[in-house]
């Protein structure tokens, strides 16, 4: 009759066994980590896609020239795809908007009024927040850049 004999009986397949069991612990702890990292992936590819969007009506106060009276600007913003378009509220009329970007949370366009037969041309530029934008407006007059922050607050949607 031939008698069976335990494993630890047999140096050779106590290291086979020992082998395969921290094998296998070690591909269960890889495999638990790549988990986690698609996971991690998966989340942050979704805040990337996650653009910034512009788009409703905008309003901010602007100081009055040589100290006059303040007035409301408003803003109507539209981001189309990759498009931007919008107007902004004038002492006159609204002004369509030129060469307007939108790059992450950076926004910037152009805004040419003419006025007694010259043109005058304001560039904005900010960053987007939620419901507020904050950045400069450059213009320029005889030469000179001259530059004011300006801050808009998203009107509530209607």
């Amino acid at each position: 009759m031939v008698e069976l004999r335990r494993h630890r009986d047999f140096p050779e397949v106590q290291r086979t066994i020992n082998s395969t069991i921290t094998m296998t612990r070690i591909l269960s702890s890889l495999l638990q980590l790549t988990a986690c990292v698609l996971f991690a992936l998966t989340l942050s590819a979704q805040a990337a896609d996650k653009k910034a969007d512009p788009t409703g009506a905008w309003t901010w106060t602007m100081p009055g020239r040589n100290g006059g009276e303040a007035r409301e600007v408003k803003l109507k913003l539209k981001l189309e795809g990759e498009k931007l378009t919008g107007t902004i509220s004038g002492r006159q009329d609204d002004t369509a908007i030129e060469d307007a970007k939108l790059s992450g949370e950076g926004i910037s366009f152009k805004v040419t009024r003419e006025y007694n037969g010259n043109k005058f041309t304001a560039k904005y530029s900010g960053k987007l927040s939620g419901d507020s934008i904050k950045g400069k407006i450059e213009t320029e007059r005889d030469g000179n850049t001259n530059s004011r922050d300006w801050e808009a607050k998203r009107a509530p949607a209607r």
